[in-house]
């Protein structure tokens, strides 16, 4: 008979209520990242501090829009909200400005952003696989620049 063996069991008990972050932040996952913004409110939608979008998926708020690498893409006022404690930006408008799919579990301040159509079409055309580092069975890091030269079969995996 198998026995059933979870991944560090010591950090995990199923009846204890474990905080991800601090009250009042929020954790964004995005391209195998997870961010904590240690601001954040959530209403319906992800408002962060306007400095915090390059943390969280490279983009830099500019005059002429948010721009990563050589793309800008203009954006609207009402992606701002202004309160007491200064300027946020609604990441969930502009997602779905940019046609970005995302979750969110609001109870616990935690969402995730799917890639951006306009990188992963052209990742798809370009047919490269994207930079990677991850550490194999004996703990020794291997990235995709290693591999540089090689032939070799990438497998991935995921629970859910």
């Amino acid at each position: 008979m198998a026995t059933v063996v979870m991944a560090y069991p010591e950090l995990r008990h199923p009846f204890e209520r474990t905080d991800i972050h601090p009250n009042g932040a929020a954790t964004v996952l995005y391209q195998g990242r997870a961010v904590t913004l240690r601001e954040a409110r959530t209403d319906g939608h992800l408002l962060i501090r306007p400095n915090d979008l390059a943390k969280v998926n490279g983009f830099e708020l500019k005059p002429e829009g948010a721009c990563h690498a050589d793309t800008c893409i203009p954006i609207r006022d009402d992606m701002f909200e202004q309160d007491d404690g200064g300027r946020w930006f609604n990441l969930t408008a502009f997602a779905e400005h940019m046609q970005q799919a995302y979750v969110a579990d609001e109870d616990s301040s935690v969402w995730s952003f799917a890639e951006m159509p306009s990188k992963r079409d052209s990742m798809l055309i370009d047919a490269l696989a994207p930079d990677f580092e991850v550490k194999d069975r004996q703990g020794r890091v291997v990235s995709k620049n290693s591999l540089k030269g090689k032939k070799a079969m990438i497998v991935t995996w995921a629970s859910w």
